[in-house]
């Protein structure tokens, strides 16, 4: 099983790689927590992750974003706030104005038994995390073997590693990541991956969240519920 929870408490159990992303310093030789929640909303997320799961955590900002959309395009036409994403049909409860996870066994978390599904989320976030950091040429050569060496000594299974190497050492390929995007609302989940792995404080970085969210079909009304959540999240 691909676990992207165990890879994040491998990270936030690495006192280097913890220090250094905590202290924002380092680059993204400071290791795989570089690409994944190295941006300022990530870091300050780390604790969600570590409450929540990572994907759990992560979904979570797709999540609200979901409902409070919903919400604001029900109010914009005129008609009754629709029930939330993963609320029990005709039942219409506000949407929580603090962070929450993602719910299990939805299209944002599937259900703990569903190991394949788990799986591919797992590996469509991480994917779109490390093509997020790659989107401003930051990975160079040198600083993939700082992460390699980092992961090598990281309690993580061949397959998890495996998966990571072959990620950064491909090139930036959008199509993968947009191929993870099996509904709406994992594609929503993706966007959120890749904001918070970043710090989208470059004109690359900016560019690169645009495309996604074009080549994902985000509405914009929802990309910008993504970033009030991520802001709300890290706050």
């Amino acid at each position: 099983m691909f676990d992207v929870n165990k890879i994040m408490d491998a990270l936030q159990n690495d006192p280097n790689a913890r220090r250094t992303a905590l202290a924002g310093g380092g680059g993204v030789a400071a290791g795989l927590a570089a690409s994944m929640l190295m941006g300022k909303k990530g870091r300050k997320m780390m604790g969600k992750a570590a409450k929540y799961g990572a994907v759990a955590a992560v979904g979570g900002l797709a999540y609200h974003a979901w409902n409070k959309h919903r919400q604001n395009k029900a109010a914009a036409d005129g008609g009754a706030a629709p029930a939330q994403a993963a609320a029990p049909a005709g039942s219409a409860p506000s949407v929580p104005a603090e962070y929450e996870a993602a719910p299990s066994g939805t299209a944002f978390l599937p259900a703990p038994g569903d190991e394949a599904a788990q799986d591919a989320l797992g590996q469509s976030l991480v994917r779109a995390m490390i093509a997020a950091a790659k989107a401003d040429g930051k990975i160079d050569a040198d600083e993939k073997t700082a992460i390699f060496e980092r992961l090598n000594s990281m309690d993580l299974d061949a397959g998890a590693k495996a998966f990571v190497f072959d990620e950064l050492s491909a090139p930036l390929d959008v199509n993968a990541v947009v191929a993870g995007a099996t509904c709406p609302e994992t594609a929503a989940e993706i966007y959120a991956a890749s904001l918070v792995a970043i710090e989208a404080d470059t004109a690359a970085e900016q560019a690169y969240l645009q495309m996604l969210a074009a080549r994902l079909e985000l509405e914009p009304g929802l990309v910008e519920e993504i970033h009030r959540s991520a802001d709300a999240a890290s706050a």
